[in-house]
């Protein structure tokens, strides 16, 4: 009997050493994260919003990671292609993506996706909140907002608006605009925002409801008119905060805007994705961020990994029933 009580005790003993291996050995893994660089996927070109924060945001990530943050620009496909390379990473917290808003409209506008919206991401954190800003080239004849609307009431089919790809805040600000203020602008898409701005300063685009944070400098240096914010309410911002709403300005109801949060793979350890949370959140309180982006129109709102899940949710939601409202068919 005695030495059935040992065989027993010695099996439960080797059943139990790989769960005490693992609890001995996970502290220092985690610990050692991160121990190489991280990839922070922007699935837009160079030079808009998205990829300034990415970059400002990763300056400020690397100090405090103690790794550099290697920013990987993969344009296209309405940030199609950029999310999808997350979605087949490894989830071990060393490949990130920023996410827009065009991340919660995509599953409304595409028939297909390569991935699943519910299963292939874990959220890491809200970085902020910004209004559109209807720009328009300094050299356009549209001095202000109401020329503008007069004008695209006036020429139905005749003046186009610039986006940074389908899908994006840019394009639904504009559908959204053409549905309540009746108009036809015709929508010219391109792979990011600054080969978009690029073209509406050229003035081979008429205007862009461009994200506060890509046509800040622009505007400063003089080669965008502002219009007016796209929000309910006029910008915080003090460079923004003369400018009028779209829906003060002749288009009552009118509310639209743009939004930068990180998400992982699914499967990423939920002390990892806090330890990036905690990260991203310092940096977007850090002086360097705040002055590059809160003068552009970007309210820093971070919260939980939890939060920003809930909030796409509800992105998914709105959008989806403007973009049925608007009869945009999915592609």
């Amino acid at each position: 009997m005695l030495n059935q009580l040992r065989v027993a005790i010695r099996h439960f003993i080797w059943a139990l050493t790989p769960f005490i291996f693992c609890a001995v050995v996970s502290k220092p893994v985690l610990a050692q994260y991160p121990d190489r660089s991280i990839k922070v996927i922007v699935p837009f070109a160079p030079g808009g919003g998205t990829d300034l924060v990415a970059r400002t945001l990763g300056l400020s990530m690397a100090d405090d990671l103690k790794q550099s943050i290697v920013i990987d620009n993969k344009p296209g496909g309405s940030t199609i292609i950029g999310t999808d390379a997350l979605a087949k990473s490894p989830p071990d917290g060393y490949t990130l993506v920023v996410a827009t808003l065009a991340h919660a409209v995509n599953p409304s506008l595409k028939a297909k996706l390569p991935y699943s919206q519910d299963k292939d991401f874990a959220p890491v954190i809200l970085v902020g909140v910004s209004p559109n800003v209807v720009v328009v080239s300094a050299d356009s004849p549209y001095k202000t907002f109401a020329d503008f609307l007069a004008a695209a009431k006036a020429n139905p089919e005749k003046l186009s608006y610039a986006s940074q790809g389908g899908g994006t805040s840019a394009h639904l600000a504009g559908e959204l605009f053409n549905s309540i203020a009746g108009t036809k602008l015709t929508h010219v898409p391109y792979k990011g925002a600054g080969p978009a701005l690029t073209d509406v300063i050229g003035g081979q685009v008429d205007v862009m409801f461009a994200t506060a944070s890509a046509v800040g400098s622009l505007v400063d240096a003089g080669k965008l008119r502002a219009l007016a914010v796209t929000t309910p309410n006029r910008s915080p911002s003090p460079q923004l905060a003369k400018l009028p709403t779209v829906a003060e300005s002749g288009v009552p109801g009118y509310s639209a805007g743009s939004w930068y949060g990180y998400f992982a793979p699914a499967g990423t350890p939920p002390d990892v994705i806090n330890k990036l949370n905690a990260a991203i959140k310092k940096s977007a309180q850090s002086p360097a961020f705040k002055t590059r982006v809160e003068g552009e129109g970007l309210v820093i709102r971070t919260g939980t990994p939890e939060e920003f899940g809930k909030f796409v949710k509800a992105e998914e939601l709105r959008w989806r029933a403007v973009i049925k409202s608007a009869n945009i068919a999915p592609e």
